[in-house]
């Protein structure tokens, strides 16, 4: 039995915690990222109890059979922003907890303060709680995007009296910006530890479960690109929406990472302009505007994320390498993935490919995570190392197999009816896929495309440098 002063760690990464130090974690995998836990301080006489019991998130205490468990109405609010409202699944849902996430001068509090101004609240108010920017800041940032609507703000830290705002003011939609810099007295460590942020997110959940208030959260990114603090805060909330693409540039994408009230994996594309974030209109020119022509190691695909389909430019760079251990650099595709297409294409081709540094980069910085773009990462990089263009004017679609076979993609319909507009007249497919196309005749014939059917990766190279 553990002793008296035994001391507890946990891994900052995931939040497994265990008796003693362990090298490697057993929840994530990932080594030396197990902290000494700081103990919890003894509640103050009369304060908030801080005990996980009291921060249920749920108010049932029995067990019951399913049909017994009844149904649970959810309300939706329209967050003024039709494309945000998609992304949430019809608005943001009453009681629900938002972690909003991105790389520091990307569109976060920009974005959050465009839905203060214009998420409908019926007769409540809306609460902005900062701990990284004064009153006076927020005022000026608000009157630059011309927000209009009287948002109450708080400067404020403290948990407890964030708590006690909440429950004096009762909002309709609570914005803290950001978990990171909050604290609770009743928890030991320094505000962005752990222990804090991980008791602090718990207690706004609950405070969000039981009074029906809207609450989102914004939470920095590290290097990696992962949010900051322990994986369990993605756990414990309801929605996760990822920031993506280069602070630097006009455009931002919002991803939802996870949706417990929709669907996960949907994507929106925003313009940053000095009156905030402008949704775009025309994503698909968005993301092949520039495209060269006739360039080698630049192909066409089209990817769906979530629901919606995408053409996406693939560009491979194959140069030799002047480094012991050749480089493997992605922007965009897998990395794993990649590296997977890169010996099957090694091993089919002969290439010389070991012994080269190889870049790989999704015009516009969308992620992409579909295995029908396999085909076109893998023609990309051949014609990147045999500096000859692909057939022009050509959608490549494909999922690759170890042995070089090429596997049907799901969503076809869907795939051509988006680059249907953008010129595209020969589409190379699995060979498997003849059967659909010969099923829906008449419909893909409308397209005016050819389609040219490959078998293996061996194939499909012959066709698209004939």
């Amino acid at each position: 039995m553990a002793g008296k002063n035994s001391k507890k760690f946990f891994c900052k990464e995931c939040g497994y915690e265990s008796l003693g130090w362990l090298g490697k974690c057993p929840g994530c995998g990932a080594f030396n990222t197990f902290v000494n836990a700081p103990e919890e301080a003894s509640p103050k006489k009369g304060g908030p109890s801080l005990k996980p019991a009291s921060y249920s998130w749920t108010s049932s205490e029995v067990t019951l059979k399913l049909s017994e468990c009844g149904k649970e109405m959810y309300n939706r609010q329209s967050s003024g922003l039709p494309e945000v409202d998609r992304l949430f699944g019809g608005g943001i849902t009453q009681g629900s907890v938002t972690l909003v996430a991105g790389e520091p001068g990307i569109g976060k509090s920009t974005l959050l303060l465009q839905i203060a101004d214009r998420c409908e609240t019926g007769d409540k108010s809306i609460l902005y709680v900062s701990g990284e920017e004064s009153p006076a800041q927020i005022r000026m940032r608000a009157e630059r995007l011309n927000v209009t609507r009287d948002i109450l703000v708080c400067a404020q830290t403290k948990f407890e009296t964030i708590a006690k705002e909440i429950e004096d003011r009762d909002p309709s939609l609570v914005i803290i910006d950001s978990i990171q810099t909050l604290y609770s007295e009743e928890i030991s460590g320094t505000p962005g530890s752990v222990t804090q942020a991980r008791e602090v997110t718990a207690c706004l959940v609950r405070i969000a479960k039981t009074s029906g208030v809207s609450i989102i959260l914004v939470g920095h990114i590290t290097k990696e690109g992962s949010i900051a603090g322990p994986k369990i805060l993605e756990h414990m909330v309801d929605t996760v929406l990822d920031f993506e693409g280069d602070s630097s540039g006009g455009y931002r994408i919002l991803r939802v990472i996870k949706n417990r009230f929709g669907k996960s994996g949907e994507l929106s594309f925003f313009e940053m302009s000095t009156a905030g974030l402008i949704p775009v209109a025309n994503s698909s020119a968005l993301l092949i505007s520039g495209r060269p022509l006739n360039a080698p190691g630049s192909v066409l695909t089209a990817a769906i994320e979530g629901s919606t389909a995408l053409p996406v430019e693939i560009q491979a760079l194959v140069t030799d390498s002047c480094y012991n251990n050749p480089q493997r650099m992605t922007y965009g595709p897998d990395r794993q993935r990649a590296n997977m297409i890169i010996a099957v294409c090694e091993k089919n081709f002969n290439a010389g490919l070991v012994s080269k540094d190889i870049f790989l980069n999704v015009i516009s910085g969308l992620k992409i995570s579909d295995p029908a773009t396999d085909l076109a990462i893998a023609s990309a990089i051949v014609s990147s190392v045999r500096d000859i263009p692909v057939r022009a004017n050509t959608l490549i679609l494909g999922e690759i197999g170890l042995s070089g076979e090429i596997r049907p993609v799901t969503g076809l319909g869907k795939r051509l009816s988006e680059v249907s507009p953008l010129g595209i007249t020969s589409v190379v497919l699995p060979g498997a896929m003849s059967k659909e196309i010969g099923k829906n005749k008449g419909e893909y014939d409308a397209l005016g495309m050819e389609f040219i059917f490959a078998d293996n990766i061996y194939e499909a190279i012959d066709i698209l440098f004939a």
